[in-house]
């Protein structure tokens, strides 16, 4: 019996279905993507430190229903409560942004450790 399916890198897939490296809708992707990312790590390294939502939520000072939300979705979360959750877990946390060329083709990045 012959395979009638073809195997397709999900880069290929990416770019077909949301859009190509550069375009505004593959740019939101990514960017959502990141911040998902962001709330399942937090979750990964709770467990890891073998709390609960709701003590963390206790080390954090914020109910246990706000913690669900951040691993869920950070991005409704207020920034000053996601950098007290990384406190709270004792994380050290990294930034780096990088802002769009300007119309002369210069860029700026700023990072913070």
């Amino acid at each position: 019996m012959e395979n009638k399916f073809k195997t397709v890198p999900l880069e290929a897939m990416i770019d077909k279905h949301i859009g190509k490296h550069g375009t505004a809708k593959r740019e939101e992707f990514e960017k959502e993507l990141r911040i998902d990312l962001l709330g399942q790590a937090i979750k990964e390294v709770r467990l890891e430190r073998n709390l609960t939502q709701e003590q963390l939520g206790e080390l954090v000072g914020v109910q246990k229903a706000q913690i669900s939300k951040i691993e869920n979705s950070v991005k409704n979360a207020r920034f000053e409560t996601i950098l007290k959750v990384f406190d709270a877990l004792d994380a050290k946390v990294n930034f780096n942004v990088v802002f769009q060329p300007k119309p002369n083709g210069t860029s700026q990045s700023f990072a913070r450790h």
